[in-house]
């Protein structure tokens, strides 16, 4: 049998210098692209480190012991975070996800949750807070994390038969403990936002041949339970991961093999922007029965959604950037460390923003082979997905 081989870039290159305007850009909360897409949605990875070896994510071969990840003062501080934080809802951002790695092995990240918790939109509402773990140390953590101010959790969970999730998180940690997780967020209360409409999400990465034939069980177990369960077309992030379009299962596959026993009706989206295809369980009169719940498929990879993206990615050491796909980021480390206003921090926010044009899914049929291949592309353990 053939040896693997990995290629492996380092991202954590010094990124991009950030200029700040002459002309400085005033926070109204409608930043806009080139393409007229607001930002409204600002992901932030707070560690570069997990205790899962996925092979789609931090396949084991790169991320070994010897693996040298970031020194704890390169990481932002709980305080750089909300600072940079706080700019961003100037512009116009509502939402404020939490990733990783897995977040919940930053040590006390329950005092950076309490500090973003306190922000406000001009308007005055608060944030749409939420975070995305493994689920591994959930189950110990949910209270604390509720009590602090978070207002709901995604659980990623790519099966419920517990030979195949040892076999993919890859070190051999058993299923039960992440459904005791999701469990216990359910019973503190961490499945709505500030807007009182349920959002506990599970999101299962699907990639064909490897546990597609988890996706009924998955669906028969979490309908009706009031959480919503995802799939997500397996796909190609970062460099790492060995990324094929013949292990990509389409949406349209699964909603087919799910209706098929549960019969399902679309959804309207539930927001401007959103990434899930959402489809209702129906009831005997084929309509949706809100009692059942729905399920979500987002479709990177076959069906492109940049049009609408209005997301920004802010790295754990202070890099921006404008796309999942991205192979630099816009270092605003420099600029929170070297001195600069908030004025010139707004402001060079504002021009980056201003500028982007990615669209990478849109265009990824097009691209050249080396361009679509991963290389130099940023990892997706680097600034979450």
């Amino acid at each position: 049998m053939s040896e693997r081989i990995i290629p492996l870039i380092d991202q954590r290159i010094a990124g991009r210098a950030v200029p700040v305007p002459a002309q400085p850009i005033a926070a109204t909360g409608l930043l806009a692209d080139t393409l007229g897409r607001p930002l409204t949605d600002l992901r932030i990875s707070v560690t570069d480190r997990c205790n899962f070896r996925c092979n789609y994510c931090m396949p084991k071969e790169v991320f070994d012991k010897d693996y040298p990840y970031l020194p704890h003062g390169a990481l932002l501080s709980f305080e750089e975070i909300t600072r940079t934080a706080r700019l961003f809802v100037a512009h116009g951002v509502r939402k404020i996800r939490l990733t990783g790695g897995e977040p919940l092995l930053r040590k006390n990240i329950e005092v950076l949750i309490a500090q973003l918790a306190a922000l406000r939109t001009p308007d005055g509402q608060p944030l749409d807070l939420t975070l995305t773990t493994n689920g591994s140390l959930l189950a110990r953590k949910a209270r604390a994390l509720k009590d602090a101010g978070l207002q709901r959790v995604t659980v990623s969970l790519d099966g419920l038969d517990d030979a195949v999730f040892r076999r993919m998180n890859d070190v051999d940690f058993p299923v039960a403990d992440v459904l005791d997780g999701i469990a216990a967020a359910q019973a503190v209360g961490l499945g709505y936002n500030a807007h009182g409409s349920s959002g506990l999400k599970v999101n299962m990465v699907v990639k064909r041949g490897t546990n597609d034939h988890e996706i009924l069980p998955m669906a028969r177990h979490f309908r009706g339970t009031g959480i919503t369960l995802r799939f997500i077309e397996y796909m190609d992030v970062g460099a790492t991961n060995g990324w094929r379009m013949d292990e990509v299962l389409p949406s349209a596959d699964v909603v087919k093999l799910i209706h098929a026993e549960l019969p399902l009706v679309q959804l309207d989206p539930s927001a401007p922007g959103e990434t899930a295809e959402r489809w209702g369980y129906a009831n005997a009169q084929g309509q949706h029965d809100a009692a059942l719940g729905e399920i979500g498929v987002i479709s990177s990879v076959t069906q492109a959604f940049c049009r609408d993206c209005s997301r920004a990615r802010l790295s754990t050491e202070g890099k921006l950037y404008l796309c999942l796909f991205a192979g630099e980021g816009h270092d605003l480390r420099a600029l929170l460390r070297g001195g600069a206003t908030d004025a010139d921090i707004g402001s060079a926010i504002a021009a980056i923003w201003q500028g982007r044009s990615d669209r990478y899914s849109e265009l990824r049929s097009s691209l050249s082979p080396d361009t679509g291949s991963g290389a130099r592309r940023v990892e997706m353990s680097y600034i979450g997905g």
